[in-house]
């Protein structure tokens, strides 16, 4: 019981860490930080559904139709840092009225903070939800590379938020995956905290 409150407190942690730097820092500059963000940028801009709305209705769905590719513990956790950092965009978002400072220095800034919370979610078994899990199910079925798949459907929202909220929104939305993943990279491979290491996944 203990090892599952520690996890879930760090996680909880890691989960917040990401929505507040979507909120804080990318999402006041339409900025998307994958997929399922840009359908998220995406709507907000058209129709004016919050961010976390459409981050958990998303997320939520494919993890309900991936529970037997991720198998049910990764699942339910995936679910609560999902959860977690829905509830910190919904609470931010209605504070977050003008952009904190310069686009590309809450671009650089957000990154770093979202590939941090990201790595410390993969360092810990669970992950964010995502197009990533829509990847893994379509290869699934296809038999093709989930990269290759999961770089055509985060290309197409890109593409799709860019044409219609800003083309910049491309070159930024490239920026920040370029410096999250590379943040990411470097916590998943610290050999830190190995006693909270509980589940280990391959990517």
């Amino acid at each position: 019981m203990i090892m599952i409150v520690k996890k879930a407190s760090i996680l909880a942690i890691a989960a917040m860490i990401q929505g507040l730097a979507m909120t804080l820092f990318l999402f006041p500059h339409f900025i998307p930080s994958g997929g399922a963000a840009s359908i998220s940028v995406l709507l907000n801009f058209l129709v004016n559904i919050p961010f976390a709305i459409t981050l958990f209705a998303l997320n939520a769905s494919f993890l309900l139709i991936a529970v037997k590719w991720l198998g049910k513990e990764s699942a339910l956790w995936t679910m609560f840092c999902v959860t977690i950092t829905s509830a910190t965009i919904n609470l931010l978002t209605p504070i977050m009225i003008t952009p904190i400072s310069y686009v590309f220095l809450d671009l650089v800034i957000g990154s770093v903070i979202f590939g941090l919370g990201l790595g410390i979610l993969f360092k810990m078994g669970a992950s964010s939800g995502g197009m990533d899990i829509l990847a893994l199910i379509l290869a699934k079925i296809s038999g093709l590379p989930p990269g290759k798949i999961l770089f055509v459907i985060n290309g197409l929202l890109l593409l799709s938020t860019g044409f219609v909220v800003d083309l910049k929104i491309i070159i930024y939305a490239v920026i920040c995956q370029f410096i999250g993943t590379r943040i990411l990279d470097f916590v998943y491979k610290l050999p830190v905290l190995p006693s909270i290491s509980f589940a280990k996944k391959s990517y």
